[in-house]
């Protein structure tokens, strides 16, 4: 039966992306090649409460980061045009983007990779293909903002 999935879904949405006297929107850029996988995480952050832009490679990713910073970059290794590993440096490089956390997806998990790509400016590492649930959690814990930054 969906009903209680869906009412599941609701509640834990109100719960998780709607905290008190907040009444602006993360803002997540998903940038990834693959249609399917872009789509899913896209899709599913919207419906539990950020705003989303996306980019199919990591010229556009640099370009929409730079034009309207988001709060956080979902960045995928593997891109045509300009790789994941090239445009995180970019960003890291860029005054403008150089503070906005980027979490490297990539599906290649080999030895190294995620030093690599924490050397290259990611924040974080995830092997792909990761459920939407896990990455929404990593990304809420990337957000919170830190005890420094809190207010008194």
């Amino acid at each position: 039966m969906t009903v209680p999935l869906t009412q599941t879904l609701e509640t834990r949405t109100n719960e998780v992306t709607e905290p008190a006297g907040s009444a602006q929107r993360m803002r997540v850029l998903v940038v990834d090649d693959f249609d399917d996988a872009r789509e899913m995480y896209a899709e599913y952050l919207e419906f539990v409460g950020f705003q989303v832009e996306v980019a199919r490679n990591g010229v556009e990713a640099v370009e929409k980061a730079q034009g309207a910073p988001p709060d956080i970059i979902l960045m995928d290794l593997s891109l045509p045009v300009m790789d994941g590993w090239e445009a995180t440096r970019r960003l890291k490089q860029d005054l403008r983007t150089r503070d906005i956390p980027v979490m490297a997806l990539s599906g290649h998990v080999l030895a190294g990779n995620a030093e690599q790509a924490r050397q290259a400016g990611a924040d974080e590492f995830v092997a792909k293909p990761c459920l939407p649930q896990d990455l929404e959690a990593r990304i809420h814990r990337m957000l919170k903002p830190s005890k420094a930054k809190s207010r008194p």
